[in-house]
């Protein structure tokens, strides 16, 4: 019993030695010990949790206060909590008694050994500092690096959390950002253009495709009016027209729900126009069709050109525009406009993108007195009435061929009357800033404004916008139009 008590003794004393032994001595004569070496990792994790509960206080009460996004309050209070941890260290250090500048040679030990034996990680280590500081990349930004994609998530000084689009967390070394290329769609603007092909039968109307396209775009939600969306013909492929439909959205990370949802309106769109998506056609050429005839003597179905080189095609797809083209058409509404009889197909495509239709029911408000103005208005089909609420007064009935809502956003002025229509009506409605594309295009229409401007002297003087230099109608209409071409930069 004493002999195990004494081997005991003997084992504490030899681990007490041990831990007390000098490991080596620095420059001022001190002693580093092992006994040091714990103190000083014990105070540096210690250094470490305080200076990352700091910034994290900081973040979310000092910075919470200004209108940075996430990304840049992440680096920010990131930096913090590495500059306060690297402080306290420095501060331990001292506390124990150690003179840094006996550390010099130490650290230039250190550093070899880093730079052979953990170049991978001092690599990391340096990338993570670039990334905080010249944040390239954020917390929050969609990012696309080799085949990954997905959110960031969290920048550390080694590696970066990157979320996929599936939910899946991928730690990736910080090294990957800086050697490879980075597509971050989330840099500086997070507006982007998102271009959907779509494919349609050969005889399709081109004009009603652009209509169809441009009609699913304005109705999502999340497409932006500014920049307007646009359509491109892109090729003829071989069984379809090709288009491409290009928009633009302000939020990245959703793009592939996003385009889900936009090909099934413009799915909807298309079938509500006829307008069919056709299957790979092929066509088959017979060299001996006589041979083909004998075997197949007497097979009523087949029916096979006498011609040599006759061409058996397969079914093609055939498109019938006629129900909807007569009467819903936008193309075909806007040409029985007398302004815009005379248009190209190019400049009727062009018209669509730069305004769209609107179908009311009868009785439906469209805009009321007081209102500012931000759109104008060509009536297609129907009929509107213009009345004052303020003094329960009819004013005038216009009818298809004639616009309205043009004097409060011509003139700049809040609306001055209120407007409703009298029957189930269709309405070309253009803002204020795709009517600027549409004046510039279109001399005729902001001549023909003008003119029915100029007709309304008692109205305009009234509401104190007429100067009283101004004493015909000619001088008024000329008036009028220098002042749509001044707020209209045309």
């Amino acid at each position: 019993m004493e002999w195990l008590q004494q081997q005991g003794q003997r084992i504490l004393v030899f681990f007490w030695d041990l831990y007390k032994a000098e490991l080596f001595k620095l420059d001022d004569g001190k002693s580093f010990t092992l006994d040091l070496f714990i103190q000083l990792i014990f105070y540096a994790v210690i250094a470490y949790i305080i200076g990352r509960l700091i910034s994290r206080l900081i973040q979310k009460t000092i910075l919470s206060r200004f209108k940075f996004d996430r990304g840049t309050k992440e680096a920010i209070s990131s930096v913090i909590g590495y500059l306060i941890a690297g402080l306290g260290f420095l501060i331990v250090l001292r506390g124990a008694g150690i003179n840094l500048s006996s550390l010099t040679v130490l650290a230039g030990v250190l550093g070899i050994g880093i730079g052979f034996g953990l170049q991978n990680i001092a690599s990391n280590f340096i990338s993570g500092i670039t990334l905080l500081f010249e944040q390239p990349l954020k917390v929050g930004d969609l990012v696309e690096v080799n085949d990954l994609r997905g959110i960031v998530e969290k920048i550390s000084i080694r590696s970066t959390v990157v979320r996929t689009l599936d939910n899946i967390f991928v730690i990736v070394p910080n090294q990957k950002f800086i050697e490879n290329n980075i597509i971050n769609w989330s840099y500086r603007d997070k507006k982007c253009r998102v271009h959907v092909p779509v494919g349609v039968a050969y005889g399709s109307d081109t004009t009603l495709v652009t209509e169809a396209l441009l009609a699913a775009a304005r109705r999502h939600p999340r497409v932006l009016v500014q920049p307007t969306p646009k359509v491109w013909f892109k090729e003829f492929g071989d069984s379809s027209l090709n288009f491409e439909l290009l928009v633009w959205v302000d939020d990245p990370p959703s793009i592939p729900q996003f385009k889900s949802d936009l090909n099934f309106s413009i799915e909807n769109e298309l079938n509500l126009r006829d307008i069919n998506v056709p299957f790979p056609q092929r066509d088959l050429h017979i060299k001996n069709p006589q041979d083909i005839i004998q075997l197949f003597q007497g097979a009523a179905h087949l029916k096979v050109s006498d011609n040599n080189n006759s061409t058996v095609d397969s079914p093609a797809i055939e498109t019938n525009n006629s129900k909807f083209s007569a009467t819903q058409s936008l193309g075909g509404l806007l040409r029985q406009i007398n302004y815009f009889q005379n248009c190209t197909p190019r400049q009727i495509r062009e018209l669509i993108e730069q305004g769209h239709r609107q179908i009311l029911p009868a009785e439906q408000v469209i805009c009321r007195e007081g209102d500012p103005g931000n759109s104008f208005y060509v009536i297609l089909s129907g009929s509107v009435e213009i009345y004052s609420e303020k003094l329960g007064k009819h004013i005038v009935n216009r009818h298809s061929g004639e616009f309205i809502g043009e004097m409060a956003l011509l003139m700049g002025i809040p609306r001055s009357a209120s407007i409703r229509t009298n029957e189930q009506t269709t309405l070309f409605v253009v803002d204020h800033t795709n009517l600027q594309k549409l004046l510039s295009n279109h001399p005729l229409l902001a001549d023909q404004i003008s003119a029915e401007l100029a007709t309304r002297s008692e109205s305009l003087a009234s509401m104190g916008i007429l100067p009283k230099k101004i004493n015909s109608e000619q001088s008024m209409f000329t008036w009028i139009r220098q002042r749509i071409n001044t707020l209209f930069e045309i």
